[in-house]
């Protein structure tokens, strides 16, 4: 799908020609969409076609008088998905006085353009735009380490008590959304510093205090992503000995009750013999059976008490 923007800090306007300074959002594009866009542009396919792989690192290429800028963002998953976050690229490639945006599915950071939430930017102000593409995507990414982080202490609370391995395998889902998170921002960081250096884009001083911004955002969400990767998988590790535990503790206490259970079987069991038994003829003969029964089960549960079996 290719849809065409075009605006200044008042807001974006949907138009539906091609038109210099504009932007030109492509989401998950058919193969005649890239060939219409590679004839009239001039673009080599691959700018096209490498930002629809999920596998595909963040890099800067040029080609052909073409400039394309691969960058990982992240993703929320919906709520019935196994992993809650991943991360995608979103290309960016600029040709002819336009800026393109390439994506395989719709990300919630070019959303966030389209929907107006971020303010003060203009299509045909490249660099800036670039540079809040970058913010906005770091700021979702420790957006979302705060949501792993608070997901976490919820799985936390419920492992105290667990006997399955249901939380633990929330607990990896988790950990595997952190490692996309730092291998997408340590990736991310590369191609920025590669940005400042390789001069592909003329910045000027306003742009040069986002971008040194960016890098301290950039850089806080590695450690948040480094620290909280560290912390669950310890966690990990601490909580799959506290489920064995509590398994052992179960097993335990039923052990104990089938000890205290089989204690006034025994005694009925051996009183119950077809033979001739002591007081068999005595109308209360039950009742002491029954006495001797609980009070052996009694010393039992006494001598379980003692060594901290219940």
């Amino acid at each position: 799908m290719i849809t065409i923007y075009k605006g200044g800090t008042e807001g974006l306007q949907r138009i539906d020609n091609y038109e210099s300074g504009a932007w030109i959002n492509v989401v998950n594009p058919t193969p005649k969409e890239i060939e219409e866009l590679v004839s009239w542009f001039n673009i080599p396919s691959d700018f096209l076609t490498d930002p629809l792989d999920v596998d595909e690192r963040a890099r800067i290429e040029r080609e052909e008088g073409c400039i394309l800028i691969l960058l990982r963002s992240p993703k929320r998953e919906p709520a019935e998905a196994d992993i809650p976050f991943t991360t995608l690229p979103i290309g960016i490639i600029f040709t002819q006085n336009l800026l393109i945006t390439v994506s395989l599915n719709e990300s919630d950071v070019i959303k966030e353009f389209v929907t107006g939430k971020v303010k003060h930017f203009s299509t045909d102000q490249h660099s800036r735009f670039v540079l809040l593409l970058f913010m906005r995507s770091t700021l979702a990414f420790i957006r979302y380490l705060k949501e792993i982080n608070r997901m976490t202490t919820s799985v936390e609370r419920a492992l105290y008590k667990a006997l399955k391995n249901e939380q633990l395998i929330r607990l990896l889902m988790l950990e595997k959304s952190l490692v996309f998170f730092v291998t997408s921002l340590r990736s991310n960081a590369l191609m920025m510093e590669k940005f400042n250096t390789s001069s592909c884009m003329k910045m000027s001083e306003d742009d040069r205090d986002l971008f040194e911004e960016l890098t301290i955002e950039n850089k806080q969400a590695i450690d948040m992503a480094n620290i909280y990767s560290s912390i669950l998988s310890d966690m990990m590790d601490a909580f799959a000995s506290v489920i064995s535990n509590n398994l052992n503790v179960v097993m335990k206490l039923l052990t104990t009750v089938t000890i205290i259970l089989m204690i006034p079987t025994l005694v009925a069991s051996i009183y119950g013999m077809n033979v001739e038994l002591p007081y068999q003829h005595t109308p209360y003969a039950f009742l002491v059976t029954v006495i001797i029964s609980l009070a052996l089960s009694a010393i039992g549960i006494i001598i379980f008490w003692r060594k901290e079996f219940f």
